[in-house]
């Protein structure tokens, strides 16, 4: 029996399979022609089916940001996962529990982590973060500290020294597309220079690894660098809108969501998402209009509404800035599609308003 849109409970999280797709795609041949592996971050998703939609793209691997997604994408048969998070002291023993079955690759940017890694006296595999310009985590990239870390994964007689990661974050603070390209630019030239400096020392180092999704939107080379991590590519949102890195019509994910109250007299009208679908993520602070997500007028062609936005979300309620028909069903453009599709326990996959699949999404901790 064919499913439609309209036959879902409400909140619903959709998946457009023909954006997916598109969306997909592009970034694997953007990676072809920049001359760099595609390791895809699998958190904006973390779903199997998009995963593999990715690896039969040409993905070279796979970035996850939790144990519990890599324990899930192991057990689905994805055989080499970055861990792209400083590694958690507490939770060495169930990395290695992984490791012990497929290429998993952790993050240090301390001796303090070193040191643990190399207690377990298991060869890990090993990437070194800097830090190039996000001031996150990671270690600085002229420090000698940073050298030094280098050094001692590259002479461990446990691990396996990967190379230099990095993560622009400053990307999504940008205030243009000219700020974005900066960083884009930054983000290359300090990790691939920290690996020249290290080379010149004699510190052996194969990988270097950056990539967001703004970054690989704009970046015009990446000579020296040998793989990407981009991963919010695949659902775009209404951030990377602001941004000016996409168009609404590139967004794949909204959350479908049902007019709830519209006060008579009223300016505003409720709908059945919340902070428990959309997340509070504000998005850009300099965004005009500021909203919580704003709504498609015609999610077909791309359009998003101008009269209305959502304003508010509390625990399960979204506040709209216009009072709209009890039972009216709207489609969402969240703000960060990572964070509302970790809201739900599944994705419905939809071409056009028909449900072709359901996917679970593994947002266990």
């Amino acid at each position: 029996m064919r499913v439609s849109i309209h036959d879902l409970p409400t909140p619903a999280l959709l998946v457009d399979l023909d954006v997916l797709e598109e969306n997909v795609g592009w970034m694997a041949n953007r990676a072809d022609a920049l001359g760099v592996a595609l390791r895809p971050h699998l958190k904006t998703h973390k779903c199997v089916e998009i995963a593999r939609l990715q690896r039969e793209a040409g993905a070279r691997g796979a970035t996850v940001a939790t144990l519990e997604e890599a324990r899930a994408f192991a057990h689905h048969g994805f055989e080499d996962l970055t861990w792209a998070f400083p590694v958690i002291p507490g939770r060495i023993d169930e990395a290695l529990a992984i490791a012990e079955r497929i290429d998993f690759r952790l993050l240090v940017d301390s001796e303090a982590a070193v040191e643990a890694l190399e207690a377990t006296r298991f060869p890990f595999h090993v990437w070194l973060e800097i830090d190039c310009g996000d001031h996150r985590s990671g270690v600085p990239p002229g420090s000698e500290a940073a050298l030094g870390l280098a050094r001692r994964l590259a002479d461990s007689p446990t691990l396996r020294f990967d190379g230099v990661l990095t993560h622009a974050g400053q990307a999504y603070r940008a205030p243009s597309r000219a700020g974005i390209e900066a960083a884009a630019a930054e983000e290359r030239d300090v990790t691939v220079g920290f690996a020249q400096r290290a080379r010149a020392e004699g510190i052996e180092l194969a990988g270097v690894s950056v990539g967001s999704t703004p970054t690989m939107r704009v970046v015009d080379r990446l000579e020296g660098v040998t793989e990407i991590r981009p991963g919010n590519y695949v659902y775009f949102d209404l951030t990377m809108v602001s941004l000016g890195v996409c168009e609404p019509s590139d967004c794949a994910l909204t959350v479908l969501a049902s007019v709830v109250s519209s006060p008579p007299g009223a300016d505003h009208s409720v709908v059945d998402a919340g902070a428990l679908a959309l997340s509070k993520d504000a998005g850009r602070s300099d965004a005009e209009p500021a909203s919580m997500g704003r709504i498609f007028a015609d999610p077909a062609a791309g359009t998003l509404r101008e009269d209305t936005r959502l304003v508010s979300l509390s625990q399960e309620h979204g506040v709209v800035s216009a009072p709209l028909p009890i039972g009216q069903r709207v489609r969402i453009l969240p703000n960060h599609s990572c964070l509302a599709a970790a809201c739900f326990d599944s994705v419905h996959a939809v071409r056009g308003e028909e449900v072709v699949a359901v996917w679970p999404v593994r947002r266990e901790r």
